[in-house]
């Protein structure tokens, strides 16, 4: 009976954080990095210190949004590269699937990446303590895609994390200059960001056995 109530807790507890998460989202996409625990908890029809009981500050909150909006995007990402279609349309893909996914929700990636643009630090927030291991972890899931796919020879692992990780970088930093000055189409960006990607890629050849890159 005790594992039974634990349970419809756990369950009541974890609907009231998604609910939450929600509310914040919904500030988020409306003020971007100026998006206040405030706000939140207004939105959320609750207090601040109810808030900071389910997250603890803003960083907290900050790292729940980023782990979900993470992992949509690594769901698509995901997809964009397991698509049945030649090698060089799924690079595209992949490259076209994030960029679309920061131009949908600017509010979302600038609160992700820039939240010090609200200026919100005084709620106890440190950029780089949260953005830099969304990027690692991104990073990380593409090495692994790409090693399991690709035959690198000797050395392979290695490689795939050096490739996995500026990759990432690259679109992240590539993004991050066309979403602030659109200098160009998106079409444009991914044709040229492959381009830059397609000497040795396009060379390795795939793993026996695999579902191919």
């Amino acid at each position: 009976m005790e594992t039974t109530q634990r349970t419809d807790q756990e369950r009541a507890a974890d609907r009231r954080r998604r609910e939450l998460l929600e509310a914040a989202d919904r500030v988020v996409l409306r003020d971007g990095p100026g998006a206040s625990m405030n706000a939140i908890a207004a939105e959320a029809g609750i207090t601040k210190p109810i808030l900071y009981r389910h997250f603890g500050d803003k960083g907290g909150l900050y790292a729940a949004l980023a782990t979900r909006h993470t992992d949509a995007l690594l769901d698509s990402l995901r997809a964009a590269l397991d698509a049945p279609a030649e090698r060089r349309e799924r690079v595209e893909a992949t490259l076209d699937t994030y960029l679309a996914a920061i131009e949908a929700r600017p509010q979302v990636y600038r609160f992700l990446m820039h939240p010090a643009e609200g200026g919100q630090q005084g709620e106890g927030f440190d950029v780089g303590k949260h953005s830099a291991p969304l990027l690692r972890r991104m990073g990380e899931e593409l090495a692994q895609v790409i090693e399991e796919r690709l035959d690198l020879g000797p050395g392979g692992e290695q490689l795939a994390r050096v490739w996995g990780h500026g990759i990432v970088g690259m679109m992240h930093a590539a993004g991050d200059w066309w979403l602030g000055e659109r200098p160009c189409s998106r079409a444009e960006l991914v044709r040229s960001l492959a381009d830059l990607l397609w000497g040795r890629l396009a060379a390795a050849g795939d793993k026996v056995g695999s579902p191919g890159f």
